[in-house]
């Protein structure tokens, strides 16, 4: 389909606005607006372009990410990844913000590295660097 332009905005769903604002902001993300809507959801933008919607109806689950966590693996989104420009520098970032490196950072043959972190809801967030950067 050749009308697709880009992503417009990623929906995460949280249990709860305090906890999840302050984490996305600690990535740089500002808040804009929120709780709006029926479901209800806040919505944050980050300075290169990239909007979430916080989708505030979560529930507090023992099992953790049901995608990720438990050994039945349903369908759906497991993650998503944003691009950067420097591993090390993002890692420190990361680090700074005393944020957990749950996984990583792992180097694929053909250069790219990444590594994994979750937010307070268990929601997997890669960090992706492509070889050459």
């Amino acid at each position: 389909m050749k009308e697709i332009m880009g992503i417009n905005h990623i929906g995460i769903r949280v249990s709860g606005l305090q906890a999840a604002r302050a984490f996305y902001e600690r990535l740089g993300f500002e808040f804009i607006v929120g709780p709006i809507g029926p479901e209800p959801v806040a919505v944050m933008a980050h300075p290169a372009g990239v909007v979430i919607n916080l989708i505030l109806n979560g529930s507090d689950s023992t099992l953790g990410n049901v995608l990720m966590d438990v050994s039945e693996k349903y369908p759906g989104y497991t993650h998503f990844a944003f691009d950067i420009s420097n591993i090390k520098m993002a890692q420190a970032s990361i680090e700074e913000a005393q944020i957990t490196i749950t996984e990583g950072p792992v180097a694929l043959p053909n250069g790219d590295v990444m590594f994994f972190i979750r937010d307070p809801d268990g929601n997997v967030i890669e960090f992706h660097q492509n070889a050459g950067c």
